[in-house]
């Protein structure tokens, strides 16, 4: 298995510390960087791509929540606090997982066996182009009081609303404040389809196939949204189903 690279993001200096003495003890770990604010995070993950941050929640002027809302990818994050309201709050993140400070030595070696067991299975999945969403990594999605880390291969659809864009995935549908167009230059060409102008699909969730009016076909989704495919974009999804 491959060494994983992790970040820790905490303002306290004690506490990163007890991160970085429990990290020694695991060889398939590295620590390649540590940040005491969201802002040295922000640029920290962003330049060195981790596998995994250790996440603290409670933390001056921007906390752990806002450092999510900024990055564009989000790779497993491991929440760290002292303050337990907070628990709920970042399982609702869909947080790998919650380490309650100061962190136990058992406790934070449950967690390396869950990292481990996540990493080693997904070992042989196919290598992205540098500049593409890896499908088994998380987006941060803001909508209102709510908040999601969606895996890119659970979104079904990508639909423009004005400058932004509408997600959806399971029953939800948030807005994500970022343009289709943005979005679309990331997606891998293996797991999404332009249908129309307004969409994009998951061609991995298409659960039926339909010849619709004028030469288009008509998309039923597996959560039962329909989809109309353009003529143009009809001839091209046409083709990719007898490659």
């Amino acid at each position: 298995m491959k060494q994983l690279k992790a970040v820790i993001v905490e303002d306290s200096r004690l506490a990163r510390n007890e991160l970085k003495e429990l990290i020694k003890n695991y060889k398939v770990m590295e620590l390649i960087g540590e940040a005491e604010n969201v802002d040295e995070a922000f640029d920290l993950i962003r330049n060195t791509c981790p596998d995994i941050v250790f996440l603290d929640i409670h933390m001056p002027e921007k906390d752990g929540f806002e450092l999510l809302e900024m990055l564009d990818e989000v790779p497993i994050i491991v929440f760290t606090t002292a303050y337990d309201e907070y628990a709920i709050k970042s399982f609702e993140y869909n947080a790998f997982d919650y380490l309650l400070k100061p962190i136990n030595s058992t406790r934070f070696s449950k967690t390396m066996e869950r990292i481990i067991e996540n990493f080693s299975q997904l070992e042989n999945t196919t290598e992205k182009k540098e500049d593409e969403f890896d499908i088994e990594k998380q987006i941060f999605i803001k909508d209102g009081e709510r908040c999601w880390l969606v895996k890119i291969k659970d979104i079904a659809v990508f639909e423009i609303v004005g400058n932004y864009t509408r997600i959806f995935f399971d029953n939800n549908k948030p807005l994500m404040y970022k343009s289709l167009a943005q979005i679309e230059k990331k997606l891998p060409a293996t797991h999404f389809f332009r249908a129309n102008r307004q969409q994009i699909i998951n061609i991995h969730q298409v659960k039926n196939v339909v010849t619709w009016f004028n030469g288009k076909l008509k998309i039923e989704m597996k959560s039962g949204k329909e989809i109309e495919i353009s003529r143009r974009q009809s001839v091209l999804f046409k083709e990719w189903l007898t490659f």
